[in-house]
This record gives C-alpha cells, structure tokens and sequence, in this order.
C-alpha cells in the first residue's frame, strides 16, 4: 500500500529531525502496517562526514539484543522438537552448570528470571574480545532467587545460546541460518558486518567529533547480541512475530512468547514493561506493543509490533547513544492518518451445537452473553469485565482461549430434553435465569427468590 506522497515527506521529515537533533552519524527506520512495510528511509551519511557514503534502507547496522529474540524463537524450536522441556532444569542438558545454576529452569533463561549476572566478569564483553564457553563459566553464578524477579541478563541468553547447540548437535548460528534466517528469507541478517555495513561510531556530546567503536567477535556471548541487519529484514522478523511461519515456531509457542511473565519493576513508576520469552512487552497508554530494542559499541536498535494489528516500527542508528526518535508515536501518526479498513462482516454458519447456547447466562445474579464469533465461543459479562473466547476439543466440550478463564473447561450441562438448563466453567454455574435451582447451583439456591 504506497502511502500518499504527504505522508512519506512527514515520516522522512520525522526521521530527518530526530538524526539532527540527536547528532547520528546516520539512521534508518521502517513503518508497518498490517505486517506490510509501507514506508522506510534513510538519513545521514555512515561514517558521519559530508563525504562519506550515504545511508540508504539497505545500510546495515549492527542490531544488539534484539539477537535475544532470535535466540528464544531458536530455544522454542527445541520444545516444538521434543528436545527439552520449559520446565527442564537446565544443567539437565548442560550437566557442567549443575553446582552453578542450582534449580534454574530453561523457560527463565528467556525471561530475564534465572537470577544470573547481567553482565560477564572481567572485561566488558561488549567492548572487548569475546570469551569461549569455557572462559565464561566465571560469570555463571546465582544472583537472585530463579523465578522471582526481573533482572537483565546478557549472561543467560548465551546459556540458551549454548544450550541450542548442544542439543541440536552444531552451533548456534548454523542452527540460527537454516532453522530462523533462511525460512523467513532474511539474507541481510549476519553474524559479521558485511561491506554494506555502517561502522559503529560514538559522537562527542560537547564537540562535532566522531570516534570508532569496535566491532567486537563476541564469541560465547554471541546470542545476546552479535547480530546484524537491515531495516527491511527486521520488518519482516517483526511480522512473523505478529502473525506466525509454522516452519519456524508453531503458533502455539510463538503466542507464548508474548505473554508476560515477569514485570520490570522501577520504582516510583507505573508498570509499562514486562517480559514474555526473548520478548519485551510495553504497554503503551493501554496499547500493546512486542518487540525488543538492542545496543552494542557504536549502534543502537528498536522493533516494535502490535500482535493484534501488524502496526509497528523498527529504527537502526551507528550512535553510541542512539536516535531521539518517538517510536511509538511514528506508528500512532500513521494510524491516525492511514486508519485500517475492517475486513466486510459475512455470516459465516457456527457450529449447530453452538446455536442452543447462544444468548444471556447469568453468574448468580450477573448477566453475561455468549456469542459465536467464527469457530469460537464468546462469554463477557454485560457490564464489562472478565471474560474469555474458547475454543471446543476432541472431547466435545470447550477450553478457555485468552483472559481469565484461559485454559480452563467449558462444559455444557443439558437436561434429558436435549435443553442446556447450566454451564459449568471452572465450577462457576452460570444458569439461563438468576440462581436458577436446576442448575445444580454450589451451596444450593435456598428457597429461592422472595
């Protein structure tokens, strides 16, 4: 969908500014939306000098710990394998870590919820050569209790970084190209800078005087952040984020990397940021946003996606300290001006079991609907709060979708007439009328209403 002529000299306006105002040697950003690129550009030149090169949508930069995410969706991949389990203890796989990691699951090295170092001992690895596995045993040590709080850790993502590769027999880069990169077509995306690459720079904050940031092997440490990539290849991870490649991740896992597991909590705040598996989650004034953002010697990097929509962003600059570049609001701009088309209503027959249990059920005495919506069930309360879609199984009842009822079973509960006098959901009754005696309401419906 080409954006009208106005709208493009906006966006490139907006990334133009935000290069001048925050002084980047030079910077590339891409808008989505509904999983498309509609719009992408470049600014500045990438070695920061009138004549150097100019950047361009295909300039690569280096990505950071948006590499985390990748190294999740390859993690996952082992559990849609048979090859591990979430709840593994990890030193099951990597019996070296049996005394160090006492108790850590393989799900909370991508959550940020093993307790571990952010960082290696030693020297920076960010800034220096990186270490070998062995070489980095030294900074696998608990910090934290597992499971119990939100703590960054570089540190944990080359632990599944390694763990992937033990498993899988090869590296964690090999594994990366043909299981990640090569399925989803993204050749821009290496472990090495390529000749199309910008250096990575670091600007004076007083004086206009750059100074060359390493490009550093990292080794061990490479799936926390080695990566680099274009704009354009970014887009098109970010929308197989939103909306799934079964050759890579089955939906299922991929859904559960969105889910939020552990907050990050700074106090004094309201809570914007949680965590999934290898996944920010903001939530942006209600709105909900996936993604990850990355930062390496030289290179700052952002990716950004709403699930539910496809609408999302991602900016690449060769600045230590990055782009002021508002994000979000580039996505809310282009909603406002480019609003999505709802997709024509058709009616679409629901199942004929469904039928007879449409319409009003009362909790107690609380009315809720029950809709069909496609092959899935609806039950919301009339007055706003908890409620959930649910989907039916083999065993011919229903299971919880989303929200509070998640996971749990709907089972309906007829008469000998062929009639649905309950709904029993979770042990909540929910009757065709108020506390209705027939429905086998817990603790009894007394004598009923008077």
């Amino acid at each position: 969908m080409p954006l009208d002529p106005h709208l493009t000299h906006l966006f490139d306006a907006r990334l133009a500014t935000a290069q001048r105002t925050s002084r980047a040697p030079s910077a590339a950003a891409a808008l989505i939306a509904g999983g498309e690129v509609v719009w992408s550009g470049a600014v500045g030149h990438v070695d920061g000098r009138d004549s150097g090169e100019k950047a361009t949508t295909a300039t690569q930069y280096r990505m950071g710990s948006i590499t985390k995410t990748f190294t999740a969706v390859l993690t996952l991949r082992l559990v849609d394998d048979g090859l591990v389990a979430l709840t593994d203890p990890v030193a099951q796989h990597l019996p070296e870590l049996t005394d160090k990691l006492p108790g850590v699951r393989v799900s909370e090295l991508l959550t940020h919820g093993a307790g571990l170092p952010a960082e290696t001992d030693g020297t920076w690895w960010e800034r220096s050569h990186g270490r070998t596995w062995d070489e980095l045993q030294s900074s696998i040590r608990p910090l934290h209790r597992p499971g119990r709080r939100f703590h960054y850790s570089n540190v944990g993502f080359a632990i599944a970084g390694e763990l992937v590769g033990r498993l899988r027999k090869s590296t964690w880069w090999d594994s990366l190209q043909q299981e990640v990169l090569q399925p989803l077509g993204l050749r821009e995306t290496t472990y090495a800078p390529t000749d199309a690459a910008a250096p990575g720079l670091a600007v004076h904050p007083y004086a206009d005087l750059l100074h060359e940031e390493p490009a550093t092997e990292t080794l061990a440490m490479a799936p926390a952040g080695q990566l680099w990539s274009t704009v354009h290849d970014l887009a098109a991870f970010a929308k197989f984020l939103a909306y799934g490649d079964e050759r890579v991740l089955s939906d299922e896992l991929r859904r559960e990397m969105q889910i939020p597991a552990l907050i990050n909590d700074d106090p004094g705040s309201a809570y914007t940021r949680a965590y999934g598996f290898g996944l920010d989650i903001i939530n942006s004034g209600g709105q909900r946003f996936i993604g990850h953002g990355g930062s390496m010697p030289g290179h700052q990097s952002t990716l950004k996606i709403d699930p539910g929509t496809g609408d999302g962003v991602v900016e690449l600059v060769n600045s230590t300290a990055g782009l002021a570049l508002d994000t979000i609001g580039l996505v809310r701009e282009l909603r406002e001006h480019v609003p999505q088309i709802a997709s024509a209503w058709t009616a679409d027959a629901p199942a004929p079991e469904a039928l007879d249990i449409v319409g009003t059920w009362f909790w107690g005495p609380r009315p809720h609907v029950l809709t069909v919506e496609g092959t899935h069930l609806r039950l919301a309360p009339v007055s706003g709060g908890r409620g959930s879609r649910f989907a039916s199984d083999a065993a011919g009842g229903w299971v919880g979708l989303d929200e509070y009822f998640a996971g749990e079973r709907l089972t309906v509960h007829r008469d000998g007439r062929g009639g649905a006098p309950y709904l029993d959901l979770g042990s909540f009754r929910f009757t065709r009328t108020p506390y209705d005696p027939a429905g086998d309401i817990p603790g009894g419906a007394g004598t009923g209403w008077r």
